[in-house]
């Protein structure tokens, strides 16, 4: 911030303005985008079977995100004696327009959304909604093949259909593999009882997925892990919160006992970034009134934020800009 920025006493401290993702610059204009990466907002839940209010979600996260947004052109990493973040430019584009009930539409809108991010050469992190949203994201890929789903989650999201129903948030892995350039999946964090039966299981494997519950994770440990997803591809990441267990993420629709911790996952995501290319990444279904504290939203910021600092640095470690 310049000096005569702060003559006029325009600090910009976490507590006051304008509450972008990480107080980030808006960019209403998607045809002008320029940016390293775009924040996208996907408030949309009518794809919940049980609990609603992940529509807040977008909202509660850029809140959340202020805490880390004090402005010194980085995030120093005390652990690892790395500064994150330097000279990343975050924009954030606000939300793909909802329209309620309207799940084609809506969907249709996220996915817009999503295109017009990676025409800009932006890297896109959207953040949901429930997880129906992630189906519309992945779409917005479609010529830009091949991606490796990196999914952390407690439940398997690949019912094909039930009740009707084929963009709920149990399905969106299944539309996911549909899409011929989608080559397999690593997901991570299955656990107990869900939604998903032993043919959904099956059939997940035989589209090439890898399935780890929490206890799998952690008897392999974080390169035990690694070792069994595929180099030298494309990554694109998709986080539900409920991954994490809900002593740290109680604020989401569909909660499950004996999930990862915040370490487990990102050292986990961290070796990812660190070895090949991520091109994209959506979280989903913080619904922040089912959490007084916030904690789930900080949480949901903290890994953000972390997870793109990973991404960029990565890409130097590579080489790349």
């Amino acid at each position: 911030m310049s000096e005569n920025s702060y003559e006029k006493g325009r600090l910009n401290l976490p507590f006051v303005g304008f509450c972008t993702f990480a107080k980030s610059p808006i960019c209403e204009d998607w045809d002008s985008l320029k940016a390293d990466v775009a924040f996208m907002g996907a408030p949309f839940d009518c794809g919940t079977q049980w609990r609603s209010g992940a529509r807040m979600g977008p909202r509660a996260v850029r809140e959340a995100s202020t805490l880390f947004s004090f402005g010194h052109g980085g995030a120093y990493s005390y652990e690892e004696d790395t500064m994150y973040l330097e000279g990343v430019k975050i924009v954030d584009i606000g939300d793909a327009d909802m329209v309620h009930t309207n799940t084609e539409k809506s969907h249709a809108n996220i996915e817009y959304g999503v295109r017009k991010i990676l025409e800009s050469g932006a890297l896109p992190v959207t953040v949901g909604g429930d997880h129906s949203v992630n189906a519309p994201c992945i779409r917005a890929f479609e010529g830009r093949g091949p991606i490796h789903i990196i999914q952390i989650d407690a439940h398997l999201d690949f019912v094909d259909e039930r009740h009707g129903v084929r963009f709920g948030h149990g399905n969106p892995m299944r539309r996911a593999v549909e899409q011929s350039f989608i080559t397999g999946m690593t997901q991570l964090g299955i656990r107990n009882v869900s939604s998903s039966n032993r043919t959904d299981h099956k059939a997940a494997q035989d589209a090439g997925s890898t399935i780890l519950s929490v206890r799998d994770v952690r008897r392999l440990g974080v390169q035990g892990v690694l070792d069994l997803i595929p180099k030298g591809v494309n990554y694109y990441i998709t986080i539900d919160i409920d991954g994490f267990d809900p002593s740290i993420a109680p604020g989401t629709g569909t909660p499950s006992h004996g999930g990862f911790t915040y370490y487990e996952v990102m050292e986990v995501l961290q070796g990812v970034a660190f070895s090949g290319e991520v091109v994209g990444i959506d979280l989903c279904e913080v619904a922040p009134d089912y959490d007084h504290t916030g904690t789930t939203s900080v949480l949901a910021a903290q890994v953000l934020l972390n997870l793109i600092g990973y991404v960029f640095h990565g890409r130097r470690l590579r080489g790349q800009r």
